[in-house]
């Protein structure tokens, strides 16, 4: 019976993509929509606003290179990292908690790097591969979706992105300690 499921699951997967692909300009036609020029239109208007969203991310990346270049993260991580271990977050994982709401990129660097030094498969690497997927780029996002229509000022956007992001990394460290958690006494 799971076998058949599994099977099911496989073909749909092969033939989501293509039939997205074709169906949905098919359809546009059968309904008389300009499939090219619609297209087209929709291109100038995302070129429009990446013109408009670039001064916000210019700005973001900068923030991330001087966080960076001045070394703060590490600082920030021994100053913190007694604390977290108390709720069984390794000081090590500190840099992901902290770029992750700045830029996805540069978590997947610091994910990476995780990685080659404890490879993936141990419990600070699986920590960060699940706070990448509980977390968003929070910063990132606001810069982007509220610079693309020209909100100045986001109210409480801010303060809810980094209380869903904190939520996230302690999601993260409840149940990689839960799942996980008894490979830290290997």
């Amino acid at each position: 019976m799971m076998d058949a499921f599994m099977g099911y699951i496989e073909v749909i997967a092969d033939w989501a993509i293509p039939v997205l692909i074709l169906g949905i300009p098919l359809y546009a036609l059968f309904k008389g929509v300009k499939v090219y020029e619609a297209f087209v239109d929709g291109a100038k208007e995302g070129f429009d606003v990446a013109v408009r969203i670039m001064p916000y991310l210019v700005a973001i990346l900068v923030a991330i290179g001087l966080f960076r270049d001045v070394q703060a993260m590490d600082q920030f991580a021994l100053l913190v990292g007694p604390f977290t271990e108390m709720i069984n977050m390794p000081a090590e994982i500190l840099p992901m908690a902290i770029i992750r709401p700045l830029s996805g990129g540069g978590a997947m660097g610091v994910m990476t790097s995780i990685f080659a030094e404890y490879g993936p498969d141990s419990y600070i690497g699986l920590l960060a591969s699940v706070m990448m997927g509980s977390t968003e780029t929070t910063f990132y996002v606001l810069a982007v979706y509220f610079g693309s229509v020209n909100i100045k000022k986001t109210r409480h956007a801010l303060a809810a992105g980094l209380t869903a992001d904190v939520a996230g990394i302690l999601a993260a460290v409840t149940f990689c300690y839960l799942f996980f958690g008894h490979m830290l006494t290997q």
